[in-house]
């Protein structure tokens, strides 16, 4: 009997189908006996409506609810996922055990030298509430301006100027070869990325040890470690994308650094927490961060975001 090849699910975005690809290229260099992986692309809600932020739809599963259940229901093998799109919690029966190298995790400014450097009031487009309270944090007067697609329609409404700058992530950026368009790449010390930005993640169905076996030798175990750092930070700060919320975990050797940040929407009471540790205790190094976080910001931030 002939072997079927690995269904490869995945968003239909250009960004997406770059990750997609890559993890296919991998999955045929480690396995040149198997079957051509096959990249099936499935539509999900968040990539139907683009005129509201995640937020008011419900959050950032939106783009791996539907993915997700094709993988439950058997239609694909491996989901490919951009890492800080992934729920806080997986449906019961899914894993995320194999993560391809981070990418930069960073963000880039576009259309200023700085955030400084931004003019007086100028127009920000963005769909990020972290981007945007990070923003107002550092300077009040911009104006914010809800502004969603994927990366080709945000730098050609730049382009156009129906806003004065936006925001991006490096690493989706660099995916999709336009190293070129970046600009004012922001230091994690003053702007913290979203949690896991940067991370490809692969998904499969728990009790599927033959998919497991294959992908084992993909898995980035650097990556692995901060990713799960800053995804228990999440998951103890219960976090939504009503919550601006930023992290990023750093390795140096065995040592694990996590620095953690939450801030009102508005982009006042910002809070940021840092703390170090052996690797191995990446998980409770982030559950520690995300509950000293907690701590700081108040039972009403919570009443009032989430």
């Amino acid at each position: 009997m002939t072997a079927q090849p690995l269904r490869i699910g995945t968003r239909g975005s250009p960004l997406a189908l770059a990750q997609a690809h890559q993890v296919r290229d991998r999955l045929a260099a480690a396995h040149p006996e198997m079957p051509a992986p096959e990249i099936c692309i499935i539509k999900t809600s968040g990539d139907r409506v683009t005129d509201r932020s995640l937020a008011d739809l419900g959050g950032k599963g939106l783009f791996t609810k539907e993915i997700e259940q094709a993988l439950l229901d058997g239609d694909i093998d491996v989901a490919v996922h951009s890492m800080k799109d992934v729920e806080t919690w997986l449906p019961e029966d899914l894993v995320v055990d194999c993560f391809l190298p981070r990418e930069d995790p960073r963000d880039t400014l576009l259309g200023a030298a700085s955030i400084d450097a931004l003019p007086n009031g100028a127009i920000i487009g963005t769909a990020s509430q972290r981007r945007s309270a990070q923003l107002l944090a550092i300077r009040p007067d911009l104006a914010i301006t809800l502004m969603r697609g994927n990366v080709g329609t945000r730098l050609g409404k730049l382009a156009a100027g129906e806003v004065d700058a936006t925001l991006l992530a490096v690493a989706g950026l660099k995916r999709l070869g336009l190293d070129d368009a970046i600009g004012a790449v922001l230091d994690p010390g003053e702007f913290l990325p979203a949690v896991a930005q940067g991370a490809v993640g692969i998904e499969r169905r728990a009790v599927d040890s033959k998919t497991a076996a294959l992908l084992a030798s993909l898995n980035d175990r650097p990556t692995e470690i901060c990713i799960t750092a800053e995804r228990s930070m999440l998951a103890a700060l219960d976090g939504t994308c009503k919550t601006p919320i930023g992290g990023l975990a750093t390795l140096d050797g065995d040592r694990l650094s996590l620095d953690g940040m939450l801030v009102w929407p508005d982009g006042t009471g910002l809070q940021r927490f840092q703390l170090s540790g052996d690797s191995a205790d990446g998980a409770a190094i982030g559950t520690e961060v995300g509950r000293e976080l907690r701590r700081r910001a108040g039972p009403e931030f919570f009443e009032a975001l989430v």
